[in-house]
């Protein structure tokens, strides 16, 4: 937000001007602490996975950044007129088991009553400040960008919202949404990653394209190696269900976008495709790349080299076959 008034305190070492995914605050020498908040509307059926989804949402901004997450606050708005105290309860268990995996505990929380129910958590973490911050700037020229989970989240939720989404591409979905950030996190500290970001609600397009203008490179990606959840490429060619997200974030980024004429419309959409809990867009040295790969495999962990950072072009992304 533009109109946000700029932050200025000598421990802060980032903040809202930097757009990153948390912030964070210098407690002392070794020690900053890493703040973030994120609430969403449900995006299953099922009220226990929607409580998971947004938990692992939540904290993937403080693994973003390479800190740890520590403790969580419940943010809950619901219409209590319409919900019973047993929905909400599975919203609560869902978030709180997601929480107990991360060894984060959740000290409290603040319900409001709104029209339109909504659950997220505010986390606080930890890092130490001597270490790399995985700031969205931090990406070098040279550097490898890997993916650390599928796409299609947005294309999968918009279609199960119109009735036209299977119980397997489903499964799928929320397989992945619910799966932490963490190890990818631990992984990038290990193999030396520069810079980091979670894909979510700007889709892998919009949020490439924030790391590349914050670092001043240019980041190309390349389609054909983007992974994909099971179901949703054809979701994609089906030409249908398209959201709201996926045009803004075709917008937000087409200024700054070349994308080659040999891509298939359904890789274009994936690209742009809004991401609810998506996983960690890393920044790391090429010669990394195998090490990390084989670090997250060992953790049963998945991880897919999608492009590369060069020196600023003419745009900040392009998008090739």
């Amino acid at each position: 937000m533009r109109e946000f008034p700029k932050q200025q305190h000598q421990n802060l070492l980032i903040g809202p001007s930097e757009s990153d995914d948390a912030g964070v605050f210098k407690v002392s020498d070794d020690l900053a602490l890493v703040q973030t908040l994120d609430f969403l509307t449900p995006i299953v059926d099922d009220a226990y996975d929607y409580g998971r989804i947004a938990a692992a949402n939540s904290l993937s901004d403080v693994y973003a950044m390479g800190g740890k997450p520590v403790t969580a606050m419940n943010i809950l708005a619901f219409p209590d007129d319409k919900l019973t105290e047993e929905v909400l309860a599975d919203i609560l268990r869902g978030a709180a088991d997601i929480c107990a995996e991360a060894g984060v505990a959740v000290v409290g929380g603040h319900s409001v009553s709104d029209p339109e129910l909504k659950f997220g958590l505010s986390v606080t973490g930890t890092l130490d400040p001597r270490q790399k911050i995985f700031a969205n700037s931090g990406v070098e020229i040279g550097d490898r960008l890997i993916l650390t989970k599928p796409l299609g989240t947005g294309l999968i939720s918009n279609a199960l919202m119109n009735s036209a989404a299977s119980e397997e591409q489903i499964s799928a979905m929320t397989a992945v949404m619910t799966r932490l950030n963490r190890n990818a996190a631990e992984v990038a500290r290990e193999c030396g990653a520069n810079a980091a970001t979670d894909i979510t609600g700007f889709g892998l397009l919009g949020h490439a394209c924030k790391m590349a203008k914050a670092s001043g490179v240019t980041i190309e990606i390349n389609a054909s190696s983007l992974p994909v959840i099971e179901g949703a490429m054809d979701i994609a060619k089906s030409g249908s269900y398209f959201s709201g997200g996926e045009r803004r974030n075709l917008s937000f980024v087409e200024q700054d976008l070349i994308i080659h004429s040999t891509v298939e419309e359904s890789y274009k959409r994936l690209a742009t495709d809004p991401q609810t809990s998506g996983g960690l867009l890393v920044s790391l040295p090429e010669a990394r790349v195998e090490e990390f790969s084989r670090n997250m495999k060992e953790r049963g962990e998945n991880a897919w080299d999608i492009g590369f950072a060069s020196d600023r072009a003419d745009v900040l992304i392009v998008l090739a076959s």
